[in-house]
């Protein structure tokens, strides 16, 4: 049975998903009126997947997210979001979490996202299509065999099977791959990949 904390400031629409989840045999944990209610009860609860109200009082869901993962890197967040191009999104996934879905998706699209999520999956098709619409950053040029490296990872490949194809250690790849987040500023392989996706390094078809 998947675990789940909802964090929205609406009460309304916190008991719908409530109602939705529970009549799909997942157990909503906990609800989170805010950003610093989410934090606390995350931490308290463990829960398998949280679904996180970008826009929330006292402590904004980017925010909470980084928090929640300052505490436990495992956890698992889930943005949710009136608009595609809302800004935070990004900022949001940049933190940590696993994607993002629309507060107008249908029940099996949000049924589907936690389902992949709480298994360990990213939501790295989203990604794909809001690339153009991400804001670009400067970063330092990633050389021939850090691409090829970024781009396998992408596309889901372990560093074994990455040492593999490439015909090099699987220390190598580990440093290569440690040089790349340095590079990027990013940390971790979640965020490698939905930044390789973002600028068109790698696709998901």
């Amino acid at each position: 049975m998947i675990r789940v904390l909802l964090a929205d400031d609406h009460a309304l629409f916190r008991q719908g998903l409530r109602s939705l989840l529970e009549s799909e045999g997942m157990r909503v944990i906990g609800e989170a009126a805010n950003g610093r209610e989410a934090v606390r009860y995350a931490a308290d609860t463990q829960p398998d997947v949280i679904l996180m109200d970008i826009q929330m009082p006292e402590l904004d869901g980017v925010k909470a997210t980084q928090s929640i993962l300052e505490i436990n890197p495992h956890s698992r967040v889930i943005m949710i979001t009136m608009y595609r191009q809302d800004r935070y999104v990004f900022e949001a996934v940049k933190a940590g979490a696993r994607g993002y879905i629309l507060k107008d998706a249908d029940a099996g699209t949000l049924i589907d996202a936690i389902t992949r999520v709480a298994a360990g999956e990213a939501l790295l098709d989203d990604f794909r299509d809001k690339r153009e619409e991400l804001p670009s950053e400067k970063h330092a040029d990633l050389n021939e065999r850090e691409t090829m490296i970024l781009k396998l990872l992408a596309q889901g490949f372990s560093n074994q099977d990455i040492a593999l194809r490439l015909d090099i250690s699987e220390k190598t790849v580990r440093n290569r791959l440690s040089e790349i987040f340095t590079k990027l500023q990013l940390n971790n392989r979640t965020q490698a990949a939905l930044y390789a996706i973002r600028e068109g390094i790698a696709n998901l078809e």
